[in-house]
């Protein structure tokens, strides 16, 4: 993947977090890359670090092997019918960031024949932490570990069937913000039992990512974690039967039920 000519047709915040995260991956050089944007400006601070930054997004793709389009769902088919010209079958492989956008829809302006992908990674791509989940048509084992070398690089990949990609979406990227506002909340509620805001936020940033990190580590249950720190008649319990009580897992459920028939619609 390194040695791989990669563009980025469209690169908004998902994928600017993509080159940054690329970027910062030890042995990958920006003279690989090339960003494509209609109004570029804010891209062009990437040009001392060798990325290629353009308005042309047919010359982008003809010159890559990956081409990543991160543009909105609803430009994929003009997107698509602009740079096809460019794109031969036994060079390029294209992937799609794009929500709700099927295979099929795309091998409609597409042959048949091209290794065809839709990805789904999250902004902490920035910092090289993100989940990314796969899907393709036309693989290969090369082609499939190129995918995936280029994900890893900002974080983990995993591959899956088409039918769970907006699943993923809910999961994966709207689930960043779901943690986000949680993580809010529970500062909210330190600072008012005293800490100041840069405290409290310094405390439950660590203590969320100790979470996380305790459950991956140790591959176990999140239910398995909590009976630890839950001792009878403790303040822990307390506070979760209270939060249970006001339907803190119920309305978690039914936010992800919610963006996810909405992306179904």
């Amino acid at each position: 993947m390194k040695d791989n000519k990669i563009a980025i047709i469209g690169c908004g915040n998902l994928g600017l977090s993509i080159v940054n995260g690329l970027l910062d991956t030890t042995g990958f050089e920006g003279k690989n890359l090339t960003v494509t944007k209609r109004h570029p400006e804010n891209l062009l601070y990437l040009q001392p670090h060798g990325v290629t930054v353009t308005t042309d997004n047919k010359s982008a793709a003809e010159a890559a092997e990956v081409v990543i389009l991160g543009v909105k769902p609803y430009n994929i088919p003009l997107i698509l019918q602009e740079i096809a010209p460019a794109l031969s079958t036994d060079k390029h492989i294209v992937i799609s960031l794009a929500t709700g956008v099927t295979l099929q829809e795309m091998y409609q302006h597409l042959p048949s024949e091209m290794a065809l992908y839709r990805a789904m990674p999250n902004i902490a791509a920035d910092i090289q932490e993100s989940i990314t989940c796969i899907c393709g048509h036309n693989s290969t084992p090369e082609i499939e570990e190129t995918i995936k070398t280029l994900f890893n690089s900002i974080g983990i990949s995993i591959v899956i069937e088409e039918h769970l990609m907006e699943a993923a979406t809910v999961l994966g990227a709207c689930g960043v913000a779901y943690v986000l506002r949680f993580m809010r909340a529970m500062t909210q509620g330190g600072i008012q039992i005293g800490f100041d805001a840069k405290t409290a936020n310094t405390i439950v940033n660590q203590t969320v990512k100790g979470a996380a990190e305790l459950l991956i580590k140790k591959g176990i249950h999140p239910e398995a974690a909590i009976d630890k720190v839950t001792t009878p008649k403790g303040c822990t319990i307390v506070g979760l039967n209270e939060m249970e009580h006001h339907g803190f897992s119920a309305a978690m459920v039914k936010g992800v039920l919610a963006s996810y028939g909405k992306i179904e619609k």
